[in-house]
């Protein structure tokens, strides 16, 4: 096969619609002359001659063609790539760092394993784009192409603090480790930095969630630049409490309200839950500190009354877990004393990964979850703020007053 190192329009037009046997896509077509074109030429200079023609400056000669697939927005394209008596030539369109794809091609790929297309599925989805198929070990090569990204979002450093509020949760997921599938935590960290917007300020992956894992993960985030935390707000996982005291010194913890909630449920007859759950949430919407905790006195008494002594002792062990976030500025009070926004990110990177089910190994979470975490957190950050730049400015000095008047209190009290 050989290529001219020029074309007449109005002439490779109308041969194309004459030729019975040609391509019936014509922009294939036309791009496939086009890049035929282009190799020979690039052939010509690297001889120094062109094709057939004599001429002293001749350096090498051609010697056939290499057939090689080229897929594109426009389907699989194949080419006729020259081959020289000595020495090599190949064109830079096919040797780039991607190979045998344009950008837009892996691009499409990438994007379809992060919203969660099984790789087995990806093949149907390649075809629909003209594209000969693509394989499993093709798909698990290019989506690898994620890791630079995910690895400078886990590794970035964290410069917008202070980080007044800090929402930590975990996922599980299952891995194929050692000939089985076990089980594995994503352990996932959000924050609020000192603009006001939330910001996903690290994830890992641990076997258990002890508390040498949590207090790891946490000390992971200080060493990036992690600082200023006042409140943990968590699940009560175990041993998140222990790293917390052991890594961010002076930090508070307010266990989640809704998990709170679901666990009080757990404890009561089903006919009784809703009784009891409508009691115990009126803790919450109380105007300030005081009266709280006056609420919460009084529905303590409500209980006993009722008979429901398992209730009360389990509610007045967490009561000042649950009530933790009485202490900051009351303007805050709805956005951290759950852990919703957290259960909201998880939800999403479940709807995901389920379309997974088992993953191969570990790295592949960490490729699928960081990069949904950091897409995830591009939104947050070009979003509207989770708090105002006033509250943030002012809320120190307001927690301070709480502090103080609350000391005092107890202070006349004894």
């Amino acid at each position: 096969m050989t290529a001219n190192t020029s074309i007449d329009p109005i002439a490779w037009i109308s041969n194309y619609f004459e030729d019975p046997g040609a391509d019936k896509d014509l922009p294939r077509a036309m791009l496939a002359e086009f890049a035929q074109i282009l190799m020979s030429a690039e052939a010509s200079a690297q001889c120094g001659a062109g094709y057939s023609e004599r001429s002293e400056d001749r350096e090498n000669s051609r010697n056939g063609y290499r057939m090689r697939p080229w897929d594109t927005r426009v389907g699989t394209i194949e080419l006729a790539v020259p081959k020289l008596r000595s020495g090599t030539y190949y064109p830079e369109f096919l040797l780039n760092p991607r190979r045998r794809a344009e950008q837009a091609l892996y691009t499409v790929i990438c994007q379809a394993y992060i919203e969660g297309v099984s790789t087995r599925r990806v093949d149907d989805l390649v075809k629909a784009m003209g594209i000969d198929g693509i394989s499993k070990s093709e798909v698990s090569r290019i989506a690898t192409e994620l890791d630079a990204l995910v690895t400078q979002f886990r590794e970035r450093p964290l410069d917008n603090g202070p980080y007044r509020y800090l929402w930590i949760d975990a996922l599980s997921q299952r891995v194929r480790e050692g000939g089985r599938v076990v089980n594995v935590s994503v352990v996932i960290a959000t924050a609020l930095n000192a603009q006001g917007f939330r910001e996903i300020v690290g994830f890992d992956i641990v076997t258990c969630e002890d508390t040498d894992a949590w207090t790891a993960f946490l000390r992971s985030l200080v060493a990036r630049g992690l600082s200023g935390v006042e409140l943990v707000i968590s699940d009560a996982h175990g041993g998140i409490k222990g790293a917390i005291e052991t890594v961010l010194f002076g930090a508070s913890w307010q266990r989640c309200r809704t998990h709170f909630m679901a666990n009080l449920a757990s404890r009561v007859p089903k006919s009784d839950q809703a009784t009891i759950a409508s009691l115990v949430r009126t803790i919450f919407e109380q105007p300030d500190r005081d009266a709280t905790y006056a609420r919460a006195n009084k529905v303590v008494n409500e209980l006993i009354e009722g008979g429901f002594d398992d209730v009360v002792v389990y509610l007045l062990d967490a009561i000042d877990d649950i009530l933790a976030f009485a202490n900051f500025p009351v303007e805050h009070w709805a956005k951290i004393r759950s852990n919703n926004p957290q259960e909201r990110l998880n939800k999403e990177i479940r709807r995901r990964t389920n379309v997974v089910g088992i993953f191969p190994n570990r790295q592949a979470v960490i490729r699928l979850v960081g990069a949904l975490l950091a897409e995830q957190n591009d939104e947050w950050i070009s979003s509207k703020r989770y708090m105002s730049i006033d509250s943030l400015k002012s809320d120190k000095d307001q927690g301070e007053q709480v502090v103080e008047q609350r000391l005092s209190t107890e202070a006349e009290a004894m």
